[in-house]
């Protein structure tokens, strides 16, 4: 599968920690595009099947309620040390919204938390698959070392798009879920040797 970056970022972890920015990303057959408020009326109607909410719960949003949550999202985390990254993925050759794609990524490590949803009628159609794995891609080239995924032991389908995008199942458990990871990349090799900073202990 090609992916493109539509430009490449790199995650900056010494000298401070701002906000990751987010970046388009198209891969064969799909563009995700940095998640907006205006996208809430689309993506509402994407989302409305209760049947998206059998494993991870809560109900369907309408579009104000979505509206409120997308304006929370794109304002940020209050944690400097924290990014929330969002993006609706568009089906390109029919020019509609399918789901979404997310990753909470933690500065220190660097360590993100992935998750997708895609709505009921492009399902079985490899859009969660081909989506998860451009977000993996797409952190990997950000300088993030570890991605991990939280799944319900029931969820097969979402297991399966773990595993495609490169995550194995693990025996860690968190609120019923059973924590994926990928196996961390190395750490950089610093161009010229940096000064260790000073130890807590």
């Amino acid at each position: 599968m090609e992916i493109t970056i539509a430009r490449k970022i790199r995650l900056q972890i010494d000298g401070g920690e701002p906000p990751l920015p987010i970046t388009s990303i198209a891969t064969d057959r799909f563009d995700l595009l940095p998640l907006t408020v205006g996208h809430a009326a689309e993506m509402a109607a994407v989302l409305a099947d209760p049947a998206l909410h059998a494993f991870i719960g809560g109900e369907p949003l309408d579009e104000d309620a979505l509206r409120a949550r997308y304006a929370r999202l794109a304002a940020g985390s209050p944690d400097p040390a924290v990014s929330w990254l969002n993006w609706v993925i568009r089906v390109r050759n029919e020019g509609r919204l399918a789901g979404t794609v997310q990753a909470t990524v933690q500065h220190t490590g660097p360590m993100a938390e992935v998750a997708w949803v895609v709505g009921t009628p492009w399902q079985g159609r490899g859009v969660a698959t081909e989506a998860a794995r451009g977000l993996v891609a797409w952190l990997r080239a950000a300088g993030v070392r570890t991605v991990v995924a939280h799944i319900h032991p029931g969820h097969a389908a979402s297991a399966a798009v773990a595993a495609a995008a490169g995550l194995s199942p693990t025996d860690v458990w968190q609120d019923g879920e059973i924590r994926w990871t990928t196996p961390p990349e190395p750490a950089e090799r610093p161009d010229r040797p940096t000064q260790a900073q000073p130890s807590d202990s």
